[in-house]
């Protein structure tokens, strides 16, 4: 069933209210240069907003702008990106940053296909991109953002698409501030998320996954030669298999997988 204008009245007024009373500030809200907005979402994808404010200050401070990101080695690079996880963003964004230089002017698309062409940019961070850096009245979905519209329109329903949840955010979207909209709605699926007693909506989406341990998994493997690698780039198979207590097949297979993604540029 579609809701009235009514609710959907009710519902935009109860996020504005969250949202004016206890709104998150973080340092990426306070900007609107594009590339510094850009770099937050990369860093936003499957990292927590904790993990991420400390990694984005020194990554701001090492890589100010495209061009300095774009003429960077990617070793620097993934050494500043230290601590966030999922290492290949990294590259991506440097790809990314050398695209923008050469073919872009040195500034970011504006249009959301434009920005989905770009490495590691899918169509939820293209529209995050679009709203926040460009004020335009996209619809996008992300975590919390499927939390709320699952929370308030479909309390009862299990595996709810995101085509059913899109048509939704079209129609709530502000019009005038998108930006600031979407922070609202991204503080109020966070506060769902931590909310005691409260089984957490987004189990009754149909994307939801439970995602794997990564206590023991390959990609802990993988960010521990990294690592190693960053340290000492001299590091040998059969020595980063005696450091990392690995089997020297493990160490191998994870290394060359490194290598082909471009995470290992050096040998």
């Amino acid at each position: 069933m579609r809701p009235s204008p009514e609710q959907l009245s009710a519902f935009k007024r109860a996020i504005w209210s969250h949202y004016h009373r206890l709104g998150r500030t973080m340092l990426w809200r306070r900007t609107r240069d594009p590339y510094r907005i850009l770099v937050s979402e990369i860093m936003l994808q499957q990292t927590q907003v904790d993990r991420v404010l400390p990694a984005y200050t020194a990554f701001i401070e090492k890589f100010p702008n495209f061009a300095s990101l774009a003429h960077s080695p990617v070793a620097d690079v993934l050494r500043t990106w230290q601590g966030l996880g999922y290492n290949r963003r990294a590259v991506w964004l440097k790809r990314l940053a050398e695209i923008v230089i050469a073919k872009h002017g040195g500034r970011l698309p504006q249009d959301t296909d434009a920005l989905r062409r770009l490495p590691g940019i899918g169509p939820g961070t293209a529209g995050a991109i679009a709203a926040f850096a460009f004020q335009k009245p996209v619809a996008f979905i992300e975590t919390n953002i499927r939390r709320v519209y699952i929370h308030f329109f479909f309390p009862k329903v299990a595996g709810v698409p995101d085509v059913r949840i899109l048509p939704l955010i079209t129609a709530t979207v502000s019009k005038q501030n998108p930006r600031e909209w979407y922070y609202a709605l991204m503080d109020y699926g966070a506060m769902l998320g931590l909310k005691k007693g409260m089984a957490n909506p987004n189990r009754r989406s149909k994307n939801y996954t439970v995602q794997s341990h990564f206590e023991g998994s390959n990609r802990q493997l993988r960010g521990r030669i990294l690592a190693a690698l960053l340290a000492d780039p001299s590091h040998t198979l059969p020595l980063l298999a005696q450091q990392l207590n690995a089997p020297i097949a493990k160490i191998e297979a994870a290394h060359n997988a490194l290598r082909k993604e471009g995470l290992i540029p050096y040998d």
